[in-house]
């Protein structure tokens, strides 16, 4: 049996250790220009003793935005940013993934010059995104009704993704990993309950995955099929998308991108955001579904991590909240050190305080 603890092929790149850390939104980038800054530098040199960080959604044109002071990866500056950011995460002897990111509808006409946000289909949703408020600090506001993609803008969404991988490239990343869950853009596609589509990329099952497959060859055409992942979250409510086809959806996905050799399978599960915790039939069916990696995310700890490793069910794990909190998370699993108690009023926007300043154990 595998422990968690033990070095891991993930297609071009083998990490040290099976703890990856999950890509958090935190809003720190420099703006204007949602650029990376010197404190991302140090939160991502802080963590480098993962097997491999992904980073946080980093969108990949200013349409893809959706929320404040989060970066992006489409202009010259933020390139530059991000490469001072992996240089220093490989110094430090890690591995860093860049999640590539449109949220669609899951935005606020202030990030797009009044323009509406994008998505599958015009409707009304109930969902919030984050802006800056007239004291400067996080604001939840509700999102607007998109409009729908135009047939002949797709492929211009498509051309975002390959350049954005091309920009990840340029800026050092070791590999790119397709944000396909939690009810941004390419998961609007796919989700029978917010794609109403009638054309080529609504309807059935195939057509609503098109975006997301077209994507992922594009990103795979960009660079190599073994520097590409996929995250996708089948089951569950997120961001107003509760897809009432997503596990056979999730099933469909898998198989596809299965065909395409990717690095690996990110699997987002429901209860971190409050769902139910997803059962060992369906697991086995994704695997079945998909023979290469899958990167198992949502409220695990050790035991969780450790037992579904040891069933074979995912071949790695991914921590959110307590990577956060434990930059030297691995170390912490392993030796069975106690953990910081993350500071949840701190995870969004702001300055170093509940961002870089976790002691590692043992730190005064």
């Amino acid at each position: 049996m595998a422990s968690l603890f033990e070095p891991l092929s993930l297609g071009a790149v083998r990490t040290e250790n099976r703890v990856l850390m999950a890509p958090l939104t935190r809003m720190r980038a420099t703006v204007p220009g949602d650029v990376p800054n010197d404190l991302m530098r140090e939160y991502y040199v802080q963590r480098a003793s993962a097997g491999l960080l992904i980073s946080e959604g980093t969108q990949v044109s200013p349409e893809g935005k959706g929320y404040m002071d989060t970066p992006g990866i489409h202009s010259d500056e933020q390139v530059a940013g991000w490469r001072r950011v992996t240089d220093a995460v490989h110094e430090a002897g890690g591995l860093i993934a860049a999640q590539l990111w449109h949220v669609g509808r899951v935005s606020h006409e202030s990030f797009h010059d009044g323009a509406l946000p994008v998505s599958a289909s015009a409707g009304p949703y109930r969902n919030r995104t984050t802006v800056r408020g007239e004291d400067g600090r996080p604001t939840r506001v509700a999102c607007p009704v998109p409009r729908p993609l135009d047939l002949d803008e797709i492929p211009r969404v498509v051309e975002d993704y390959r350049r954005a991988t091309l920009n990840a490239r340029e800026a050092g990343f070791d590999l790119v990993e397709i944000h396909g869950a939690h009810g941004y853009l390419l998961h609007q596609f796919l989700a029978a309950d917010s794609n109403l589509r009638v054309d080529a990329y609504g309807g059935p099952l195939e057509n609503r995955a098109r975006l997301m497959l077209e994507v992922t060859d594009a990103v795979v055409d960009a660079w190599s099929a073994d520097r590409v992942a996929v995250r996708i979250s089948p089951i569950g409510s997120f961001n107003g998308t509760e897809d009432p086809e997503g596990a056979e959806a999730g099933l469909y996905v898998a198989r596809e991108l299965g065909r395409r050799g990717l690095a690996f399978l990110h699997l987002s599960e429901p209860d971190w955001a409050g769902g139910p915790e997803l059962d060992d039939d369906y697991r086995r069916a994704l695997r079945e579904a998909h023979p290469g990696p899958i990167v198992g995310a949502g409220n695990y700890d050790l035991a969780k991590a450790q037992r579904l490793l040891d069933a074979g069910l995912v071949d790695a794990a991914a921590f959110g909240r307590s990577f956060i909190a434990n930059p030297d998370l691995p170390r912490r699993l392993a030796e069975g050190l106690p953990l910081n108690p993350p500071r949840p009023e701190s995870f969004y926007g702001g300055d170093a305080e509940g961002y870089t300043d976790y002691p590692e154990h043992g730190a005064a």
